[in-house]
């Protein structure tokens, strides 16, 4: 199946990237949220992005104002089941991704794909909430979309080989490169990468380090381009925390039990930058630590 138009469910920090980068690849976008200052505040980003795109020289001031062009939005979710394929960008919750499944399918045209862009919940689980388990499939972007270049192509038990070649072929026209992962907690990139940060959080709490030391040891030491404290700041640890969770869940192995101080962070409302403060205080010019 030829994708050509997509619909994008919440248009968050991960919906409004997916948006960007799928309209300047050509596709015709409908982005959705239940809220519309979160859509105006999608789209002036992705505005924002791709004028930075402009300066950089990367794309011509002409793409630019056709990819904008191509992005419509709506409260209003059966206008975005009219699509070729709809990848779900919500927050990293079952229950919210369920609720979006149940008021999508009743709308969705027979051959539309239908895609999650979970970091970690089973998308075999997923599937069977829905009427096309043979067409669903999970889709993972990594943050920030524009700029990074894997994507983690999920098959779940039922789907068909049809579903995954058209969503490879998706991942290729935007430049981009898959990485076929098996339906397993928090797949590839994920099930290495936040059990790190997990111990980068307990190597806190128990005092081998602080914040800073952690992080310059990785940075320097690991040669690691940002240090895995920041890392879960710009992540959000609430989403962090929601990984290990899974993965602690879905594996019953004590090596998973997500650190109290990341639980202790999320519970004080200490998400990272998207809140201000996590292990870093973004209040001021520059990040603080805060231990």
């Amino acid at each position: 199946m030829e994708i050509k138009s997509v619909g994008v469910v919440g248009a968050g920090q991960m919906g409004n990237g997916i948006a960007h980068v799928m309209a300047l690849a050509g596709y015709d976008v409908r982005l959705n949220d239940v809220r519309q200052d979160a859509l105006d505040k999608a789209v002036a980003l992705i505005g924002k992005n791709l004028d930075r795109q402009v300066s950089r020289e990367k794309i011509s001031q002409e793409e630019r104002d056709t990819a904008l062009a191509r992005i419509s939005t709506t409260m209003e979710i059966a206008e975005v089941a009219d699509t070729d394929l709809v990848i779900e960008a919500a927050t990293e919750k079952e229950e919210v991704k369920h609720k979006i499944f149940e008021a999508i399918l009743p709308s969705l045209r027979p051959n539309t794909i239908l895609t999650s862009n979970t970091s970690s919940i089973s998308i075999t689980r997923l599937a069977s909430r829905t009427d096309r388990p043979e067409k669903f499939m999970g889709f993972h972007f990594m943050n920030p979309v524009p700029v990074m270049q894997l994507v983690e192509l999920i098959r779940g038990i039922a789907t068909d080989q049809d579903t995954y070649a058209s969503c490879l072929a998706v991942v290729e026209k935007l430049g981009k490169t898959a990485a076929s992962a098996e339906d397993f907690p928090a797949f590839i990139v994920n099930r290495i990468l936040i059990p790190m940060i997990n111990e980068a959080c307990y190597t806190l709490y128990e005092g081998v380090g602080n914040v800073a030391s952690i992080d310059t040891a990785m940075k320097l030491g690991a040669n690691h381009p940002m240090g895995p404290l920041e890392l879960a700041d710009f992540i959000g640890l609430d989403t962090c925390l929601a990984i290990m969770n899974v993965l602690h869940d879905g594996l019953a192995d004590t090596k998973y039990r997500p650190c109290p101080l990341m639980t202790k962070y999320v519970e004080a409302g200490w998400l990272g930058r998207k809140t201000k403060r996590g292990f870093y205080d973004y209040r001021g010019e520059t990040p603080v630590p805060t231990r």
